[in-house]
């Protein structure tokens, strides 16, 4: 994987009004968050986990490598099935050279929270995105257990970590709602005597207590007022390896669902997405606009609540989405934009400081490619006030998609709603979170022609 996705020349994308309705059933790849975490508590149990389902793009790889480097056995079978030989907590061994998270800023935040409370000393880094994104917010509660870090200044990747020798458990408030920093202080806390405890005014997403319970770590989630939690984990467990299938990722489902919901006549259904509580405010926020969104074939599988999400075309109306639900649908705001573009009235995103700091200024981007595309748009503060129209808008724009994958195919999909093409610069970034996108989309008779 490349150290910065530009030393390679751009490969620019257009999005084009598609003649027909969209339609078919596609499974979209592995959810993400999952993916993660599964490769690293794997590395960190005692026996062989088997992984089916993960995804495999450039993020995720990027853990495996780092994993590996750590002392890990990961290996992927011809059946696509992952196989990961743990080491144990406290088990991991000093790499010998630095660990490349790529574009993956949970990867990175996660991996630090790990070996913070390891006795070695490592030197982490990312790409050209990931070196821009802060790291502070988990360096510094991470520091509490005396796990000591070297940055760039204003906290920024590349990082010298030398884990605590002797950790001390932590009780943490997080200051904003962050799964990240979150998941990065209950997995130092596994490594350390004592119970760690995080406090969360408002609940993120719980993949990582969900799976810590799978391996077999004691971690107790008790609600607090304001819907809030505080999460305590039971330090030093020994974790046992434990089969994981990944559900399909809700945030890469998010762009053929709002595909299908914006183009008329079309029915599009993906198969077996996750349905976590806490990733759901995509849906929620869609089925207050009005779309036909169908639950189809709903189970469990791995611990997580799982559905087949049908949706069909019809008309949109605006909306007002409330700052507490963000946490549950902060990766899907780019995508839910383009579906409030082609709505009727106004929808106002409330609460989205946290999308100034992901990939890009994910709050900016989106609304300088609205613009340029001819909606109607403003941020007052951290709210994404879109003006929709209730039909077509202009397009013809080009959009930067500034390193970002999620800006990259949310414009891709608006490019197939509006009158005039819409082009994006740079497409290889997706590969990050979704490899085969371009393929399955216009499987369901998406264009995407290249340029030049």
């Amino acid at each position: 994987m490349p150290d910065d996705l530009t030393s390679h020349s751009p490969a620019p994308l257009a999005g084009v009004r598609s003649k027909a309705p969209l339609t078919g059933t596609i499974r979209v790849p592995g959810d993400k968050s999952i993916s993660h975490r599964a490769l690293m508590l794997g590395a960190l149990a005692v026996g062989r986990t088997e992984i089916t389902g993960l995804l495999e793009g450039e993020d995720v790889l990027a853990t495996a490598a780092a994993m590996r480097a750590l002392g890990a056995g990961i290996e992927r079978q011809a059946d696509g099935r992952w196989l990961v030989d743990g080491v144990g907590v406290g088990g991991l061994a000093e790499p010998d050279g630095v660990l490349d998270l790529g574009n993956s800023g949970t990867a990175a935040r996660l991996l630090l929270g790990i070996l913070a409370t390891h006795p070695i000393t490592c030197f982490v880094t990312g790409d050209g995105s990931l070196r821009s994104r802060p790291m502070r917010r988990v360096t510094e509660p991470l520091s509490r257990f005396g796990a000591r870090f070297t940055t760039r200044e204003g906290g920024l990747l590349p990082l010298a970590v030398s884990g605590a020798e002797n950790p001390v458990p932590i009780e943490y408030t997080l200051p904003v709602p962050s799964a990240q920093v979150k998941s990065a202080v209950l997995l130092a806390g596994l490594n350390t005597p004592g119970e760690t405890t995080v406090v969360e005014p408002q609940a993120t997403r719980d993949h990582t207590e969900r799976m810590l319970g799978h391996f077999g770590a004691t971690v107790r989630v008790e609600p607090i007022a304001d819907g809030g939690k505080r999460i305590t984990l039971v330090g030093q467990p020994e974790l046992t390896a434990a089969p994981i299938a990944v559900p399909a990722d809700i945030s890469s489902a998010a762009f053929a669902l709002v595909a299908g919901l914006i183009l008329p006549g079309s029915e599009v259904t993906v198969a077996g997405v996750g349905l976590n509580p806490s990733r759901i405010g995509l849906l929620v926020s869609l089925k207050e606009m009005g779309a036909d969104i169908a639950y189809l074939n709903e189970r469990v599988e791995g611990g997580e609540p799982v559905a087949d999400l049908r949706v069909r075309a019809g008309p949109l109306r605006g909306a007002d989405i409330p700052p507490e639900r963000a946490p549950s649908m902060i990766d899907e705001y780019p995508i839910l934009a383009v579906a409030a573009s082609c709505a009727k009235g106004r929808t106002v995103m409330r609460g989205l400081a946290e999308l100034r700091v992901k990939e890009s200024d994910r709050l900016t981007a989106t609304a300088t490619g609205l613009a340029a595309c001819g909606v109607r748009v403003s941020v007052e503060g951290d709210d994404l006030i879109v003006e929709g129209a209730g039909n077509f808008p202009a397009g013809g724009a080009l959009i930067a998609t500034r390193l970002d994958h999620r800006i990259a195919m949310a414009f891709l999909v608006m490019g197939l709603a509006t009158n005039e093409p819409v082009v994006i610069d740079d497409v290889r970034t997706v590969a990050t979170s979704f490899p085969g996108f371009v393929p399955l989309m216009n499987s369901l008779g998406a264009g995407f022609p290249e340029i030049g």
